[in-house]
């Protein structure tokens, strides 16, 4: 007859008297601690690893700038700083298209033709992330096989999280830090195509347009928010029976930006056809890259779209700084709960909430300010 232990009145297991009771959590499985801490390098350290080209040390610092903790933005800052005098010697690419374009495809077959003349390469591959949780697949490690153990070169995607264009909050930092790591050709793929991708021309010093035949992109070519900031527009997948269709595609293409004025750079943007399946037209489509780069930086382009980048990536730093300032102010966390119910029962509207928000938000900042030069 079985009998239970009066110890173990709560369990549910019943043994026969004279067999000890198993415990309900193996010991071997239980730690002296929680999960362990990483460990926190200082700045020189990563700094002088990062420019000996340590790709753990790299891929450490785009955590640190991609984080949204407060304690985290400082440190990422002063590391940028620092590796600024040992980057912008690189090349950047920036490679857009719908989705099933075939731009991870391409930039894999692309990549390991530039690997083959010698060249060290990043590929920031930008993933869409969830509106809702943020999370994102980040599949690009598994959909570039061959270039991602290659030793030259380097994936990193990146939830994009929302953000406008398609381009991850801290790319521009990322590229910086790159170059630092002696990264010669860094390209930067985005999660689609949209009016706000000029977001990416922005940060790049050539941008290519990937486009696909027989599914409407002729017609959407047209738009000229997107055919402007193409410096080369390629037809992907030209390859079985699309390779005609491609071909026709190209035409269309070219035709419609003889239609546009020259851009700012004075380069006559080119359309391609390209097939990473076959590894067809990829060595013209390097080749013309490579003539746009010289075309810029024989007229002078080159060096003077650098500049205005910088300058951009102050304004980009303004709004980050303001925007975290803002949020992470203890009047507008304290405000911000209450206003949204208002909101969301109709007795405030939108501009008067951030009004309220912005007016506390900013005499907190005059308070403290007239508070510290007393």
């Amino acid at each position: 007859m079985e009998k239970r232990n009066s110890n173990n009145l709560q369990s549910t297991l019943k043994v026969h008297e004279g067999i000890n009771q198993p415990p309900g959590i193996n010991p071997k499985l239980i730690r002296k601690s929680t999960i362990r801490k990483k460990k926190e390098y200082p700045i020189e350290q990563f700094v002088e690893k990062i420019i000996s080209g340590d790709m753990a040390m790299l891929s450490q610092a785009i955590t640190l700038v991609e984080s949204l903790l407060p304690q985290h933005y400082e440190k990422a800052q002063e590391i940028i700083e620092r590796c600024l005098p040992y980057a912008s010697n690189s090349i950047r690419i920036g490679i857009t298209g719908a989705p099933g374009a075939g731009k991870s495809s391409l930039i894999e077959t692309l990549g390991l033709q530039m690997l083959n003349e010698n060249r060290k390469l990043a590929a920031l591959a930008i993933d869409p992330s969830s509106a809702q949780t943020k999370g994102s697949i980040l599949g690009d490690k598994t959909r570039m096989e061959l270039l991602s153990v290659h030793p030259r070169a380097f994936i990193r995607p990146s939830p994009s999280a929302g953000e406008l264009g398609g381009v991850a909050r801290k790319t521009r930092e990322t590229i910086i830090l790159c170059e630092a790591a002696g990264f010669d050709t860094i390209i930067v793929e985005t999660v689609g195509v949209g009016q706000s991708e000029i977001e990416v021309g922005s940060m790049v010093d050539i941008f290519v347009l990937l486009m696909l035949a027989g599914s409407g992109d002729e017609l959407q070519g047209i738009k000229r928010g997107i055919m402007e900031m193409a410096d080369i527009i390629a037809i992907s997948k030209a390859d079985g029976e699309n390779r005609i269709t491609a071909e026709t595609a190209k035409v269309s293409f070219q035709n419609a930006l003889n239609l546009f004025p020259l851009g700012a750079s004075g380069w006559k943007p080119k359309a391609l056809t390209c097939s990473a399946l076959d590894n067809a037209g990829i060595t013209e489509l390097w080749k013309t890259i490579r003539e746009h780069l010289d075309f810029v930086k024989i007229s002078g382009y080159f060096e003077t779209f650098r500049k205005h980048q910088t300058a951009l990536r102050m304004d980009n730093e303004i709004n980050e700084f303001l925007r975290n300032a803002f949020y992470n102010d203890e009047k507008t966390v304290n405000m911000l709960p209450a206003l949204k119910i208002k909101l969301q029962n109709g007795e405030i509207t939108s501009y008067k909430a951030a009004k309220m928000l912005t007016d506390a938000y900013f005499n907190s900042e005059r308070q403290f300010m007239q508070s510290t030069h007393r």
